[in-house]
């Protein structure tokens, strides 16, 4: 048989996605399955967006330019500098998604063996996209104690090597919820640039933020423009993850004019999907100050439901719709199949993303789960309750076949 690459070989599995064939027997046996594994918001997409898609007035569906709808990168530009971060449209590629986005980006500025710093846990793709890109993750352990913090910056120095390309961060933070403070991303600012590597922010929940926290970009940080890349997507923000727009933004000319063979290799992102995003930037701000109400109360529904199962731990998120919770269980990977393979409370069950797979060193996050708050607070109620019943079924199951064992 011909033999496939290493490089397929080690591309990691999802865990937010891996348990997906395990969640459909569930409901072919007539179970409710709450999914809190994937970030995919339940919040309606704006009417103003959906409207231009059924208004579409177009003979041909054509390619766009290979970085994206003129009038699209205009209109970003400008939603951009109303955050107060200065950009035009020559700073922007329109991407399939933030993940092209990110592909672009380890593409431009990684080779065969290169390797990129992140704090962990972290996105589970950044493993995947890194390994596509011929290189490695390098990962600097950020802990459930501090909230997920960023780790002391000499925790960061001692890994870099020549080798290192860049330093990778979500901001605010999937899977953790962490959102870094201005004085964070200055010191991230000021070891990038003294030693001469790329400061890479996926910032994608820009607009999830709670309890009066701001947010500061990459973008903002004066004299850095050449060591700065940021990823953002429409996917959260206008709850479009369907539409897989998003963007690759950069001051630094060569990046861009490198990304842009990318871009142009692929051709061009969605035409229609562009026509929806460019309308969805005049989405008024009641419709965001709506959703991120919702948010904050199911942010705090959750992880006041979570605390009042003994031996769980988690910390309340600043900002996003996730939060790593650590259970008393001894493999959450077993718990999660086990919970839709074996186990309903009265006729339900729930499906988590166990967080081993958003850690890189091995024997990470086995007993922690990420959870996404996506669902209404009555379903969230309704799975914690589930989570609750079912751990110390599960336990005796797993000490009753360790002590036959022996």
């Amino acid at each position: 048989m011909p033999k496939i690459s290493n490089k397929g070989k080690n591309m990691p599995e999802s865990p937010i996605r891996k348990l997906a064939p395990f969640a459909e027997i569930a409901k072919k046996k007539g179970h409710k399955v709450y999914h809190l594994n994937i970030g995919q918001p339940d919040i309606k997409t704006p009417e103003i967006a959906i409207n231009a898609i059924k208004n579409i007035n177009l003979t041909i569906l054509e390619y766009s330019h290979s970085a994206g709808n003129e009038s699209y990168r205009r209109k970003l530009s400008e939603f951009y500098k109303r955050q107060n971060v200065a950009v035009e449209f020559e700073d922007i590629i329109v991407t399939t998604g933030g993940s092209e986005a990110l592909l672009f980006a380890l593409g431009t500025i990684m080779d065969q063996g290169d390797e990129i710093i992140i704090p962990e846990p972290f996105y589970a793709n950044y493993s995947a996209f890194s390994t596509a890109s011929g290189g490695s993750v390098v990962p600097v352990i950020s802990t459930i104690d501090t909230g997920f913090a960023l780790p002391i910056i000499s925790e960061f120095e001692k890994l870099i090597t020549p080798k290192t390309k860049a330093i990778l961060i979500c901001n605010p933070g999937n899977p953790t919820g962490y959102l870094y403070s201005k004085e964070e991303i200055m010191q991230l600012a000021a070891l990038v640039k003294k030693y001469d590597i790329f400061l890479i922010a996926d910032e994608v929940y820009r607009e999830f933020i709670y309890d009066g926290d701001t947010h500061y970009s990459v973008m903002n940080i004066p004299g850095l423009e050449g060591h700065v890349i940021m990823i953002d997507s429409v996917s959260k923000r206008y709850s479009m993850c369907g539409a897989r727009i998003g963007c690759l933004v950069s001051k630094n000319k060569e990046v861009m004019a490198t990304a842009m063979k990318f871009a142009q290799a692929r051709l061009s992102p969605p035409t229609v999907e562009q026509i929806a995003c460019e309308a969805a930037i005049d989405t008024p701000q009641s419709y965001f100050d709506e959703v991120i109400s919702e948010y904050r109360e199911r942010r705090d529904t959750l992880i006041s439901e979570l605390n009042k199962i003994e031996g769980v731990i988690v910390t309340k998120p600043k900002a996003a719709f996730y939060c790593i919770a650590q259970l008393p269980v001894d493999n959450a990977d077993i718990f999660a199949q086990w919970l839709l393979e074996s186990y309903d409370f009265n006729g339900e069950t729930v499906m988590v993303a166990p967080a081993a797979g958003f850690y890189s060193t091995p024997g990470m996050g086995l007993n922690q789960v990420r959870i996404a708050y996506v669902l209404k607070t009555e379903d969230l109620i309704s799975a914690v309750r589930v989570l609750k019943e079912a751990i110390p079924v599960y336990n005796a199951i797993r000490l009753k076949k360790l002590i036959a064992a022996q």
